[in-house]
């Protein structure tokens, strides 16, 4: 699927936590309480603000110091699982997205501020990228002196076949947006261009190199967010003459601070600092630490426990998409100290229940169960008051253009539903006693989710027929056009803070098919013809203001899914270790500023 995906959370799709993006009740730095609510929507609306676009200036290393910030150490990581890919046209979810701020590097990356704002910045590349002919044509000039863990020079070779690379057959898991923006949607890419292994390059019509610095992107259509676009690990630089095709997948080369000195897959590995890797041509990162330990087969009780201890070697330790154990939750919240070593922040997804709109035709009826969903409760159930809040809206917090006030069925003022609401719709509707199949995934929370649902959802008359589901081909099976199921929940969040990112995949008739993401099968034709028009809008502000008005359109005149919760993410950290802060772009901790205190 075409989302930023988080391991946790397409485990619920498995298990659930955060794609994309926001915010912390700290500020962004460490410590303070989600109780704090006027402060938490206050960096909400700092981090759905517009992405800015930085200059040559901005995009000029080194990067400002960090506030008590020292050399030295080693900072452990305690990981969950393995990394499911290390090669970055196949890295997809955000374990390896924090990895990749480490040891990769692209043309852009963002910056951030203390108060979560993002500004994209030339990475590799002197600025955010030049555009012409009305955002279809956009060029990149590389910095000086840019070389690999090897000491080997990158050059506008390596950019092209970083490219060029993503179209062969061996890379199927990361993401596909540049590649269909060159060459077309779909799979359509894959029919106009093999990849590079056949000796053929992309046409100079297309992507094309004059020089050693330069890269010229030709697009079809005005791609207005590809700096952002470009920050995507997927997107990061794999050099041509180190390239082992399928197998670098096991041994990639860095471009970033750190580089991989020793990896046992599923037990560890190593971090160590890349002396290839020159500051001055890095605006974001830093090359505090020696390096990382990064210890796997550490679920999220254990790294909750050890870290919440602060003992010994813990001290030293981090997270890097664990969080909070919700069986461990107040022990942590009822402590003070604890709690000073704690980032919280919305995740980008919106979890929300999908109508099937083939099954489920009538308006009224997927109004009446919108407002009959348990919304405060159901996501109580998935981390507790920490792990996320009652949904207003099918965009997220952390996505431009969101609106706190728009509210169409009352989530503020009933965020555990409103039945009588709900049960005078089904009246009218003639609707008591329909038969309707609820799909769910096989795990603990997804169960207890469940039987509230369907709880609510037979106070109002309905006769809900449950589905369990299992959860390892959860998206597999809900994804099918002729699934089957009348509801079933599934999460989204955006690739970058951009609602480009979030309303074509899931709301184009024009994407339905088997395996695609418009899991509700909606077909309207304005919706339709203002995702063509909006992706045509150039001007940042005026798309995003277009895509909150369609978001509204949505929501109101078709309602093909029922908003119900966003995730948060609670993590807590060693008591040595520094620059600790939450991040509106990979939605846990900020990796690039970590230093040990002593």
């Amino acid at each position: 699927m075409s989302i930023f995906r988080n391991r946790a959370a397409s485990a619920a799709i498995v298990a659930v936590a955060a794609g994309a993006l926001t915010l912390t009740a700290c500020g962004g730095g460490g410590g303070g309480s989600s109780k704090d609510n006027s402060k938490t929507k206050d960096d909400a609306k700092a981090q759905s603000k517009p992405v800015q676009i930085g200059d040559a200036k901005a995009s000029t290393g080194p990067a400002p110091a960090v506030p008590g910030a020292k050399p030295g150490g080693v900072a452990t990581v305690y990981q969950e699982a393995d990394f499911s890919h290390l090669d970055p046209g196949q890295i997809y979810v955000s374990d390896g997205k924090l990895l990749s701020r480490l040891i990769f590097r692209g043309l852009t990356q963002y910056d951030e501020d203390d108060q979560g704002n993002l500004t994209v910045v030339g990475d590799l590349a002197t600025d955010a990228g030049k555009v012409s002919d009305g955002g279809k044509t956009w060029t990149y000039t590389l910095k000086d002196n840019l070389k690999d863990e090897n000491g080997n020079p990158i050059n506008s070779a390596d950019i092209r076949h970083t490219v060029e690379r993503l179209y062969a057959s061996y890379i199927t898991d990361g993401p596909t947006y540049l590649q269909q923006a060159l060459s077309g949607a779909g799979t359509t890419y894959r029919k106009a261009y093999p990849g590079p292994d056949k000796g053929k390059h992309l046409p100079k019509t297309v992507l094309d190199t004059p020089d050693d610095k330069t890269i010229v992107f030709h697009f079809k259509e005005a791609q207005v967010d590809l700096p952002q676009m470009l920050t995507m690990p997927g997107y990061s630089v794999v050099p041509e003459e180190t390239d082992t095709k399928e197998k670098y997948d096991n041994d990639p080369v860095a471009l970033g601070p750190y580089k991989i000195s020793d990896f046992k897959p599923g037990k560890s590995m190593k971090l160590v600092k890349n002396d290839q890797w020159d500051a001055k041509s890095d605006s974001v990162r830093h090359q505090y630490v020696d390096g990382f330990d990064i210890e796997m087969n550490h679920d999220d009780e254990d790294q909750t426990k050890t870290l919440l201890a602060d003992q010994g070697a813990a001290k030293n330790a981090m997270m890097f998409t664990g969080q909070v154990a919700t069986t461990q939750l107040q022990q942590v919240v009822g402590n003070k100290a604890a709690m000073k070593r704690t980032i919280q922040g919305y995740a980008p997804y919106v979890w929300q229940l999908n109508f099937n709109l083939d099954r489920v035709k009538d308006k009224k009826l997927r109004d009446a169960i919108t407002l009959a969903l348990p919304s405060a409760s159901v996501f109580k159930a998935d981390g507790g008051a920490y792990g996320g809040e009652v949904a207003n809206s099918l965009m997220s917090p952390t996505t431009p253009g969101y609106d706190e006030a728009f509210d169409p069925f009352n989530r503020k003022g009933k965020p555990n539903g409103d039945i009588e609401a709900a049960k005078k719709l089904i009246k009218e509707g003639g609707f008591e006693g329909k038969k309707l199949v609820y799909a769910y995934g096989n795990t603990p929370v997804r169960q207890q989710q469940a039987v509230l649902i369907a709880t609510a959802l037979e106070k109002i008359g309905l006769d809900i027929q449950k589905k369990e589901i299992d959860s390892a081909t959860w998206y597999e099976q809900v994804g099918k056009v002729k699934n089957g199921y009348d509801l079933y929940m599934t999460g989204w969040g955006q690739d970058w803070p951009s609602a480009s990112t979030v309303f074509p995949p899931l709301y184009d008739g024009k994407q339905i098919q088997d395996g695609a993401s418009n899991y509700s099968h909606i077909n309207d034709p304005k919706v339709n013809s203002e995702i063509e028009r909006i992706a045509k809008i150039t001007d940042t502000t005026e798309a995003t203001k277009a895509w909150g008005e369609l978001n509204e359109y949505i929501s109101k005149e078709v309602n093909p899914a029922a908003p119900i919760y966003y995730t948060k993410v609670f993590q807590i950290f060693g008591s040595n270790i520094g620059g600790i802060r939450y991040s509106s772009d990979s939605s846990y901790v900020d990796v690039t500023r970590v230093f040990l205190k002593k």
